[in-house]
């Protein structure tokens, strides 16, 4: 994989020739296809000779609208981050509704998460995706540094949530199973065993996403405060 390839895929528009019949295939039919792909079996399963059985061509075929796999992979996070949320309204109601939207898109598509991390080349819907969160923290007294700071923040724990979750509720998903099995050494972890309780006769879902994106938010207002 070379940067070059990856950009010129993420960043113009597919070109082909106007002599000859019309292609079976394009690159957005390809890319929707991985998607599906993913989305029911895991991102491994959508390799080129799946896909190409798919639609229904030869694996050859693909590559002349999509390179290889890196290129592939990184068209289908973009086309699966789509276009950025609205993030008007005060900044708290902004950076929420950015960070719903991203917990929404890592929940729709299960591979995402961990496709979209790490060092690497984003296109022009995640770069949308940016510029709408640090649009909502664009009226506090923060510099550029920490507007970006505050959005990894926010997605970091926004990933961590998504990738440790199993189940709607993961502290119920956690403690159920774990009530079960610690039988007679509950007396050994009360902490452990009354929080899960705690939580589970709360009747709350998605108590840890709520709490840390709480926690965010009034940390955020607390460091502008002081200035």
């Amino acid at each position: 994989m070379s940067n070059e390839s990856v950009a010129a895929v993420l960043w113009s528009e597919p070109t082909l020739g106007s002599r000859g019949p019309k292609p079976r295939v394009d690159r957005a039919l390809i890319v929707a296809t991985a998607i599906r792909i993913a989305d029911a079996e895991g991102i491994e399963a959508a390799s080129m000779q799946r896909i190409a059985g798919e639609v229904g061509v030869t694996k050859m075929a693909l590559y002349r609208h999509v390179p290889a796999r890196a290129e592939l992979v990184a068209l289908m996070i973009e086309a699966a981050m789509g276009p950025a949320p609205d993030t008007s309204g005060s900044w708290q109601q902004g950076l929420r509704a950015w960070a719903d939207a991203i917990r929404a898109g890592f929940g729709t598509h299960r591979w995402l998460s961990a496709a979209a991390s790490g060092g690497r080349l984003i296109g022009p819907n995640e770069l949308g995706w940016m510029e709408a969160g640090l649009a909502a923290l664009d009226e506090l007294e923060l510099t550029a540094a920490e507007r970006l700071d505050t959005l990894v923040l926010v997605s970091s724990h926004v990933r961590g949530i998504v990738q440790q979750q199993g189940a709607d509720d993961p502290e119920q998903a956690i403690g159920a199973p774990l009530a079960a099995v610690v039988g007679d050494r509950a007396a050994d972890f009360p902490l452990s065993i009354g929080a899960f309780a705690a939580s589970a006769e709360a009747g709350q879902t998605d108590q840890a996403y709520e709490y840390g994106l709480q926690r965010i938010l009034a940390g955020v207002e607390a460091l502008v405060s002081d200035r």
